[in-house]
């Protein structure tokens, strides 16, 4: 498993490691009106799967924004940003933050996408930022697991493998 800090303290990732080559895993999270989203609902796109603790901290704030910039120039992407929040806190937080361009998604009732791609933090319930990158035919293309989760991802690189991807 990737070893995580939070606030440089270790934490316990529960589930499994996604790696590159691997097909991706299926999870079932809820949108913001609580309908459930799976891996499927999206097949034939390629997907940027970006992962944050909460929305209302400065860096997951930071991260969404910018694959919300990003995703008009990306073509036929789906960029979901998966969380703990609640469905109600994400629709309010994109409203806010007319955040259009990007699927908030909650992981809040089982953590079947945390568990799935191996970022639950056992100590917190909350999911460790990472970024996921998945091609039209579901093969993770780009994995990156922030190893502090308070530090930003690398977003050129993220961009990149989606666009090498598409």
């Amino acid at each position: 498993m990737a070893n995580i800090t939070f606030k440089n303290n270790p934490v316990t990732l529960l589930g499994n490691e996604v790696k590159v080559g691997d097909k991706a895993p299926d999870f079932t999270v809820l949108a913001n009106d609580l309908s459930q989203v799976s891996l499927a609902d999206s097949k034939g796109s390629v997907r940027l799967i970006s992962v944050v603790p909460s929305l209302d901290t400065g860096v997951c704030d930071a991260q969404t924004r910018r694959f919300n910039e990003e995703a008009a120039g990306l073509g036929n992407v789906s960029i979901l940003t998966v969380s703990v929040d609640l469905p109600f806190a994400q629709k309010r937080w994109c409203g806010a933050n007319g955040i259009e361009n990007v699927q908030t998604l909650s992981d809040h009732r089982d953590l079947s996408f945390g568990e799935a791609y191996g970022v639950a933090i056992k100590e917190l319930r909350l999911l460790a930022r990472a970024v996921f990158v998945v091609d039209s035919n579901d093969t993770v293309t780009y994995v990156e697991y922030v190893s502090e989760a308070t530090d930003h991802p690398n977003y050129e690189a993220a961009i990149e493998a989606v666009k090498a991807a598409n």
